[in-house]
């Protein structure tokens, strides 16, 4: 199992959201300084995949492209950027800053061809599809709007055109380190040929465990990292890289 430390990026700074509600915001600069150097930190602590988040762009306040950019030239290691990439366009100025793959959560709902567009592209393994849920329903534009669809709905559409990777989050639990939504991810990793990253509500090490347990291929670590609740060293060395 993949554990993929996350740097979740608002204004320029490194900061941790509650349920994704922005005036949750906590900023982790005094101890982990720019978002630069806390992807240095991961790299050395031995992380093999960054995710990044545009919280800005998500929510429709501007965006961080020029520090992703920063990331993606400093840091060699392979990168998965969500948040705002709601066109074409977007996603292709993001590769060209030299990140791996994009992460599509709007996008995806409202203009599906745009993933085999990406992959075309960008080749077949560019693209996540994003399934953020809340009440059993896929949540977009930065979690404000309800789509009819559920999870295994979800997983069946986009497996379909293609889609092999994707990003699971509970809202309910992403932030609160209570653990994670063992049940949806048990469910997901069933269906053939889905790989997939579990995200929300990571809390400990035992979290981890109980995840690599489900079967899923990754796990993205935010605020219990952050919160010093264990080392990404430490997680790797107990529960795999």
């Amino acid at each position: 199992m993949k554990l993929i430390p996350a740097i979740d990026l608002m204004d320029g700074k490194i900061v941790r959201l509650t349920r994704g509600e922005a005036k949750t915001a906590k900023t982790y600069e005094n101890k982990f300084g720019t978002p630069i150097e806390a992807a240095k930190r991961w790299r050395d602590e031995g992380a093999g995949k960054l995710h990044i988040i545009d919280l800005d762009a998500a929510f429709g306040n501007g965006n961080n492209h020029e520090v992703i950019a920063e990331i993606a030239k400093n840091i060699s290691l392979p990168i998965q950027v969500g948040g705002g990439i709601r066109s074409f366009e977007i996603a292709e100025k993001l590769f060209k800053t030299g990140i791996s793959q994009v992460i599509l959560g709007a996008l995806a709902f409202s203009d599906p061809s745009a993933i085999g567009k990406i992959q075309q592209r960008f080749g077949a393994e560019s693209v996540i599809v994003a399934l953020d849920n809340k009440d059993g329903k896929i949540m977009v534009e930065g979690w404000k709007t309800a789509t009819a669809m559920t999870v295994q709905e979800a997983l069946e559409k986009y497996s379909t055109l293609g889609v092999e990777r994707f990003l699971i989050t509970s809202i309910a639990q992403d932030g609160m380190l209570s653990g994670p939504d063992l049940k949806t991810l048990s469910q997901a990793v069933k269906f053939p040929n889905a790989k997939v990253i579990a995200a929300g509500g990571i809390g400990s090490i035992n979290d981890l465990a109980a995840l690599k347990r489900v079967g899923v291929e990754g796990a993205v670590i935010g605020k219990a990292l952050y919160e010093g609740r264990f080392t990404l060293k430490e997680a790797i060395e107990k529960v795999g890289a």
